[in-house]
C-alpha cells in the first residue's frame, strides 16, 4: 500500500476505534515527532488494524493481552477504551485480566483491573 494511503487507512481506522477525545489525545504525539505519529498511523493503524482477518474487537482482546503481558499499563486505558468502542463489553474486558492472572500473575492482573475499573467509571 503505498504511503499516503496507509496513513490516511490508517487515519479512517483509528477514527472508528476511538472516540474525538482519545484520537485528540494521541494526536499530540505529531507535535513531539510528527515522523513517530505518521509511524504510529500507518504502520500501527493502517497495516495492522486495518487487515482483513481479524475483527476490530478481536484484535483488541490480542492488544489488551499484550499489554497486560508486557506490564505496558500507559497504553492499557486507551486500548480499553478502544475496545469498548468496538463492542467489547466491561465482563468481557474483565475476563480478560481474570485470564492473564493465571498467565502473567496477579500483580499485573491487579493494575490491570485498577485501570479498567478507570475507565467504566467514566
Amino acid at each position: 500500500m503505498e504511503k499516503n494511503n496507509r496513513f490516511d487507512s490508517g487515519l479512517s481506522t483509528v477514527k472508528k476505534m476511538v472516540s474525538q477525545e482519545a484520537f485528540e489525545n494521541i494526536s499530540g504525539m505529531k507535535n513531539i515527532s510528527p515522523d513517530f505519529w505518521e509511524m504510529i498511523v500507518a504502520f500501527g493503524f493502517g497495516d495492522v488494524y486495518a487487515r482483513e482477518g481479524l475483527s476490530f474487537d478481536k484484535r483488541e482482546i490480542i492488544t489488551i493481552t499484550s499489554l497486560i503481558t508486557q506490564g505496558a499499563f500507559d497504553q492499557l486505558e486507551f486500548h480499553i477504551r478502544a475496545a469498548l468502542n468496538v463492542g467489547l463489553t466491561e465482563n468481557e474486558i474483565k475476563e480478560i485480566i481474570i485470564q492473564c492472572a493465571a498467565y502473567v500473575g496477579f500483580p499485573k492482573a491487579v493494575q490491570a483491573m485498577l485501570i479498567a475499573g478507570n475507565v467504566f467509571e467514566k
